[in-house]
């Protein structure tokens, strides 16, 4: 959505917006810091009450961390969020303060992205890690459903011509761990997966969401958009190397 307004700046009351948009793609987020909040929860908010405003379609991106990984099966639109990450806390509340502004919105719950000509952060890490640039484990036991970033920008671009409102889960139909997804990354840029690392979260000390699986049943019935799954994606053709160290995740 173009215009001069700041996300998490909203205009007064009774002014209209710059531009007339038929659909807004929402897809800023902050993990962490002190403007997370305001991102996440503030600005998706002024979004939504713009896009609203303008009478346009809106497709807001949120994540499979709004769940809180222990239903022991894959969640499914209807589930009720229970986040246990600040940042998990942050993206259910964006949910329900867009549904609250525009309940005509598409919420799009993703899981880990991959992909694209260059390497996606997760892929840069393992990359780093494998280089020696990052000293880091991965854990074996946080299960998730990757998703490349190109089936699932085909996907939201088909969801926005739909009258679809609510909650749409569209992620990759293989649910793998962080340590299998850092072996299949590995092996698809040439580098040895046996030298990846694994750990569980209770050995690490971790609090994070461990079983995110996602049901996308209702996506496969209304997309015509297919999403592949890791392993068709990375096991294809090798991937180029190097690239610039990154931050660990």
């Amino acid at each position: 959505m173009s215009g001069s307004m700041s996300a998490t700046r909203p205009r007064s009351p009774g002014s209209s917006p710059p531009v007339r948009p038929t659909c807004v793609i929402h897809t800023a987020y902050a993990r962490d810091g002190a403007d997370a909040w305001a991102t996440n929860v503030d600005g998706a908010r002024n979004v939504a009450v713009v896009a609203a405003a303008a009478g346009a379609r809106l497709v807001h991106m949120s994540t499979d961390v709004v769940f809180g990984g222990d239903a022991g099966r894959p969640y499914v639109e209807a589930d009720p969020p229970a986040p246990v990450t600040d940042y998990g806390r942050s993206k259910a509340a964006s949910e329900a303060a867009v549904r609250g502004a525009h309940p005509g919105a598409a919420v799009v719950r993703t899981s880990l992205i991959y992909g694209g000509e260059t390497p996606s952060r997760y892929e840069r890490t393992t990359m780093d890690v494998l280089d020696g640039i990052v000293d880091m484990a991965f854990f074996s036991d946080e299960i998730r459903c990757p998703v490349d970033v190109g089936d699932l920008a085909d996907a939201i671009l088909e969801l926005a011509g739909l009258d679809l409102s609510g909650p749409v889960h569209v992620a990759g139909p293989d649910a793998v761990s962080r340590y299998e997804l850092a072996k299949l990354v590995a092996a698809s840029t040439g580098r040895d997966p046996g030298l990846v690392r694994g750990v569980s979260s209770a050995a690490a000390g971790s609090t994070r969401p461990l079983d995110c699986r996602l049901d996308c049943g209702l996506a496969r019935s209304v997309l015509a958009t297919r999403v592949r799954g890791v392993r068709d994606v990375l096991q294809g053709p090798s991937r180029e190397t190097a690239q610039p160290p990154s931050a660990p995740v």
